[in-house]
């Protein structure tokens, strides 16, 4: 065991091929989307010049076009580097320990605002991977935001989003 890591943070959990396929296709789906939508506003030149969805069609057909041809290379390639790992279990296992906790923050600001949710964030975050003690954690996470609350809310008079949950009402902004 090297570095904290066991035999199995070592194991394969995608080739290059799969990725390459994997990313493409979701890029290909929102390209899709982004056509069909583009659709639906108009893509065509009117006589007074081109409709609304005129150049986000185009420039996403063509995504689409590019993502179809990584898909068809990917999967027809005899190259071996295709087959080589892309990453392996422990590898996997660090970004999901950021991109996890991210896709919980995002939410977090969607219910409880940004305000709120910055601050659980960065106090958890500071505490299980940046391993600093509660205090500091919570001390710094909080600081930052009532400066950031101050500073947007009442210097600037630019409010953020707080939240269907607003818990920073009691303040009066």
């Amino acid at each position: 065991m090297e570095n904290g890591t066991n035999d199995r943070d070592g194991q394969t959990v995608a080739s290059v091929r799969t990725a390459e396929v994997v990313v493409a296709a979701i890029i290909f789906a929102c390209a899709a989307l982004f056509v069909y939508s583009s659709y639906k506003l108009g893509f065509r030149w009117s006589s007074d010049g081109p409709e609304s969805g005129f150049f986000p069609f185009y420039v996403s057909l063509i995504i689409c076009c590019s993502s179809a041809v990584v898909i068809f290379q990917a999967l027809t390639s005899k190259s071996p580097k295709v087959d080589e790992s892309f990453a392996e279990r422990g590898q996997v296992k660090r970004v999901m320990s950021v991109l996890i906790p991210a896709l919980v923050y995002v939410l977090g600001i969607q219910l409880i605002g940004i305000y709120v949710s910055s601050a659980i964030y960065i106090t958890l975050f500071m505490h299980y991977i940046g391993k600093y003690s509660w205090v500091k954690s919570v001390a710094l996470g909080v600081t930052i935001n009532v400066v950031f609350f101050f500073m947007f809310e009442v210097w600037f008079q630019v409010p953020l989003y707080k939240g269907i949950w607003d818990l920073t009402g009691f303040t009066g902004y």
